[in-house]
């Protein structure tokens, strides 16, 4: 029995969405400037013990001993990437990628996106082998500090603009999901990627079975971790594999995926991703000097972010729009598109999770530079997608928009 929501239920879980995404990127910055304090003041010591203590969990002789960090990015993640399945589920079956109409505009957009950036990063840092890792790093974009930004503007902002950017920032997604399973594995186990397949399997019958109750879903998902854990496979994939197993529908049309999507959101926001940027985002600013600055690390993430995803997400929808590939949504500008292809250069948290992917075998070197590039090409985004949005949306007058000449 297929479902769909009407147009005016749709519109209202989009406005809760982002009203909830919006808040919880606030709580980022929050965790951030905490994060920051933290790692350069008389705190710094306790800090990195914090994120160095190490958390033991052990059944029998068997056990997993990862200091507190690890824990954070690859257990509470899962939890973040297991949100993202869904929501990329319901997007593809029911949402705002279940036709090509919807699709090719996004899609183009993202591809845009994922290129220039990778481009701008492999110009700065194509004769280091060791820095080519982290060329994934400015690709990412932070949805939630994204759409803070375009809610800043209140009712200014179409309602066509903000679904052009979440359904973006879902192919972002996507790719970040591909690019973590292909390129940051490591020292795989035929053995544990055997029972990561077998515990799928199980998932899928389930779902086939027409199993609708959450727990058995929850329980295979825990075994799926374990196992991925120790593959050498990035742990956090299990949450986008099992979310995939999740039934979109049962027989009464009830939503399983939907309503995990409800249930998570708020953790997720408020709970998992401010831990996660307080865990991750303190650089230490002690003794950085001009040659941080310019390291080609930090040039490369910081300008693939703020000057890549603009080029790369403009000049693929210009070409296709002369094409008459796709066309703009109605009611958006293309100046408006300028701005939130700016605003995708915010990359912060997705960007911070690559990074710590990308360099977590290293000497740690990139550990500094790597944030450093990620924090200024954020910022700078964030700065000029603010502007270049504040004179290209429309203005609020008495309830009508009048658009600035």
């Amino acid at each position: 029995m297929s479902v769909v929501l009407k147009p005016r239920q749709f519109s209202f879980a989009i406005r809760a969405f982002i009203r909830l995404e919006s808040a919880g990127g606030v709580l980022l910055l929050f965790a951030t400037a905490l994060a920051m304090i933290a790692a350069n003041t008389p705190l710094s010591s306790a800090y990195r013990w914090l994120l160095e203590t190490p958390v033991v969990v052990s059944v029998g002789g068997a056990g997993i001993d990862k200091p507190l960090l690890l824990w954070i990015n690859d257990g509470l993640m899962a939890i973040f990437f297991f949100l993202i399945g869904l929501e990329v589920k319901r997007e593809v079956l029911e949402g705002e990628l279940s036709s090509a109409k919807k699709i090719a505009l996004p899609a183009i957009a993202a591809c845009g996106g994922l290129l220039a950036p990778a481009c701008i990063y492999t110009a700065f840092n194509w004769n280091n082998p060791d820095a080519m890792v982290g060329w994934a790093i400015p690709v990412a974009t932070d949805i939630a500090f994204a759409l803070s930004l375009l809610s800043a503007f209140g009712a200014r902002v179409p309602v066509a603009l903000k679904a052009f950017l979440l359904a973006l920032a879902i192919f972002d997604d996507i790719a970040a999901i591909v690019i973590i399973a292909v390129f940051y594995a490591d020292n795989l186990s035929i053995a544990m990627l055997v029972a990561s397949a077998v515990a799928l399997l199980v998932a899928a019958y389930l779902n086939r079975s027409r199993v609708t109750s959450i727990a058995p879903y929850v329980l295979i998902g825990l075994v799926l971790w374990l196992a991925m854990l120790k593959s050498g496979v990035h742990a956090t994939l299990a949450g986008i594999l099992i979310a995939f197993c999740i039934p979109m529908r049962d027989a009464n049309g009830h939503s399983p995926v939907q309503s995990l999507e409800h249930d998570l959101h708020a953790p997720v926001a408020f709970v998992v991703l401010p831990i996660f940027a307080f865990a991750n985002a303190g650089v230490s600013l002690a003794g950085i000097g001009l040659s941080d600055l310019l390291n080609p690390v930090t040039l490369g993430i910081a300008l693939g972010l703020t000057l890549g995803n603009p080029i790369g997400i403009l000049s693929l929808v210009f070409i296709a729009t002369k094409l008459r590939l796709v066309t703009l949504p109605t009611g958006v500008t293309w100046g408006q598109v300028v701005g939130t292809s700016f605003a995708c250069g915010i990359g912060f948290t997705m960007s911070l999770f690559i990074a710590s992917l990308a360099f977590e075998h290293t000497d740690g070197s990139y550990w500094a530079v790597d944030k450093l590039g990620i924090l200024i090409g954020s910022l700078a985004s964030a700065l000029i997608a603010a502007a270049v949005l504040a004179f290209t949306l429309p203005e609020k007058r008495q309830g009508v928009g009048v658009k600035r000449s």
